[in-house]
């Protein structure tokens, strides 16, 4: 029986790959973020200062850094994964 080869990046299948090692990319930004503010207090005291557009501004940022280098390593797993049969 024949093991069935993976389409890579350009099929439906794929693209859900890519999405899912984004999103696990945002959930460790979100993880990242909270234990930044919880162990380090000037970035708890930086944060409420800042008022409610720096958070917005903090997690945006930490949240799409974390996610685009998820997505972009997936694709490299991913297209690896297609070159080993």
């Amino acid at each position: 029986m024949r093991t069935r080869k993976s389409q890579g990046l350009v099929s439906p299948e794929g693209a859900v790959r890519l999405m899912t090692h984004a999103m696990m990319g945002a959930a460790l930004g979100l993880i990242f973020g909270l234990a930044l503010i919880l162990i380090n207090p000037v970035v708890a005291a930086l944060l409420q200062h800042g008022g409610s557009s720096a958070i917005l501004v903090f997690v945006i940022t930490l949240v799409t850094t974390f996610a685009i280098g998820a997505a972009l390593t997936g694709a490299v797993f991913i297209l690896s994964e297609d070159k080993e049969f």
